[in-house]
């Protein structure tokens, strides 16, 4: 099967990467910033932040933790969403040889409680508007610096004041808290300053990210990344990408989350090296204050989920953003539903291109060639270096069209989990492949499609029915907005088809809906239960939780 991998490769795209140019991400990011000096790095609440800036201010705060001790594999957590404090401190650990540990700022305080003791962190940066979460839970863990910065601390001057007052005495978003010896990023970054900074040697096997996975199926658990792992998929990224990509010229809209690993490897890293300018969203989930952004910046890139995407074009004022310089629409993270790629492209005349990848793998695995002219269902072509296999519940390879786990072998791939060994064995076959956990095919062209996640697939009388098939065909139901599809226990069938659904037209029915089903669904497939709701639960980045609704 491997034969496939090689032909299918698009004509620009090398089947190999070859030897990596960048000795870890920290000299990636130097040459980076010293290529590109005077561009634009990063766009927060019209303030921009030059790659110069950048260089500095993370040797800044490379210095101030040196100045604590803090160097080759200490842990540092970062908890905030998308602001420029957060590459500044992001790019600042990496060079001092720390293990970056990035932490979801919505974490409860047993959640994060969990995620410190198990990396073993010493320091974090955490927004105010969190600091409350962090002051419970700091007497239980190994945490014994804190930085602490407000919202707005880094777009300076009058902006910045404002900013601040907003979020603490308006919008009222930063509970009482109290960390004694906790100071604030620009202090920290002048302790740096004046301390200076000693560049460590750091090499491609030394560990960069501890990247917290697994957390909506059971513990969460850190995915060991190394500068290799990292630095190999933006290479691979990087040949996928360029051309169209262009040096200097893109402008790449960033609403997931820095710390989730789709937007850190892709956007923060891939398009930094090409010097690109990333403009970031603090809040995503503010539909109307996003559009307004969009229409502030001439955008050439965005990257996103399906429920993101989806939210997007439910709202009116979308349509009238400008769209003539777009070129790309990245989808990843869940599947992306035909109903909503073919919105996209009707509404912002390009296509909506998907890709597919696990933290575990960096996370790309595999892409679809940039130049595909609408929408292919399918999660695209293994990238460069990338061997992929399909395999039974024995571990036995399967052949072209037939359904089984998808398997990653890679340079991309971790090299297991943070202080499990039982578990990091049992997700590896002898041969080195990762099991993705994830359903699919390949098709005789190489192609890959994504059936399900394995744990999700629903049995119905013998049958294997996927949620992502019923999700589809639901949502493609003009009086449904959102739609999420589980297994529930069933005394005939074993399990039958359970559906949560968000309406778009109020009047639409449980009965309407099945109806149209049985139009485009075999029967064992149909759904025999309908649930509407306001919303669904969602991760952080967007996909929707069906194990929440499970419970």
């Amino acid at each position: 099967m491997d034969k496939i991998w090689v032909q299918s490769y698009p004509a620009t795209t090398p089947a190999e990467i070859g030897p990596l140019q960048d000795s870890s991400l920290a000299e990636l990011m130097a040459t980076a910033c010293r290529r590109y000096a005077e561009k634009t790095a990063y766009i927060s609440m019209g303030k921009g932040l030059s790659y110069a800036e950048l260089d500095q201010l993370s040797l800044d705060f490379a210095g101030w933790l040196q100045n604590l001790g803090l160097g080759k594999g200490s842990r540092v957590a970062l908890m905030m969403p998308n602001l420029l404090q957060y590459p500044i401190c992001l790019f600042g650990a990496l060079r001092a040889g720390c293990v970056v540990v990035n932490v979801n700022p919505l974490y409860t305080p047993r959640e994060l409680e969990h995620q410190m003791k198990d990396s073993g962190a010493e320091a974090i940066v955490v927004v105010e508007n969190f600091a409350h979460t962090v002051e419970q839970v700091l007497p239980h863990t190994s945490l014994r610096h804190v930085v602490v910065t407000p919202m707005g601390e880094m777009l300076g001057g009058l902006k910045g004041l404002l900013v601040n007052l907003v979020v603490r005495h308006v919008k009222k978003l930063v509970p009482a808290w109290r960390i004694p010896g906790a100071i604030n990023l620009r202090r920290a970054l002048a302790i740096g300053r004046q301390h200076g900074f000693t560049a460590p040697e750091i090499g491609l096997d030394d560990l960069a990210f501890l990247q917290y996975t697994g957390g909506t199926t059971g513990v969460a658990k850190g995915a060991m990344l190394s500068h290799r792992n990292i630095v190999s998929n933006v290479t691979q990224a990087t040949a996928w990408i360029t051309p169209p990509v262009r040096e200097r010229q893109e402008l790449i809209v960033t609403a997931l989350p820095l710390y989730h690993i789709f937007a850190l490897t892709a956007n923060c890293l891939t398009f930094l090296r090409v010097g690109a300018t990333n403009l970031l969203i603090a809040n995503p989930r503010d539909i109307p204050g996003f559009i307004k952004e969009l229409n502030k910046h001439p955008f050439t890139v965005i990257t996103g989920v399906n429920t993101l995407f989806n939210a997007l074009l439910n709202n009116p004022e979308f349509a009238k953003v400008d769209f003539s310089n777009l070129l790309i629409t990245l989808g990843g993270g869940m599947a992306v539903q035909k109903p909503v790629a073919d919105r996209w492209q009707s509404v912002t005349g390009k296509p909506l291109i998907q890709a597919y990848g696990l933290t575990e793998t960096s996370p790309a695995a595999t892409i679809n060639p940039l130049d595909l002219g609408e929408f292919n269902g399918s999660i695209g072509l293994p990238i460069s270096s990338t061997e992929l296999s399909v395999r039974d519940d024995a571990g036995k390879e399967l052949d072209v069209g037939q359904i089984g786990e998808i398997c990653i072998r890679g340079p991309q791939v971790t090299k297991g989990y943070w202080q499990r060994p039982e578990e990091s064995a049992a997700v590896f076959h002898s041969d080195g492949y990762l099991r993705t956990g994830d359903v699919g095919y390949v098709d005789p062209k190489g192609f890959v499609f994504l059936v399900d996640r394995k744990k999700d697939m629903i049995l119905v009388s013998g049958f294997n029915v996927y949620p992502n098939e019923i999700e589809e065909v639901v949502a493609a139901h003009p009086g449904v907005q959102e739609v999420a599809a589980i297994g529930i226990p069933d005394a005939h069938s074993g399990e039958a088809v359970k559906i949560f659904v968000v309406r778009k037209d109020p009047t639409l029915t449980a009965e309407a809906i099945i109806a149209f089903c049985r139009t485009q669904l075999t029967s064992y497939k149909v759904p025999h239960h309908v649930e509407f709701r306001d919303d669904l639960p969602k991760t952080n980045v967007g996909k929707v939780l069906r194990r929440a609704l499970k419970e």
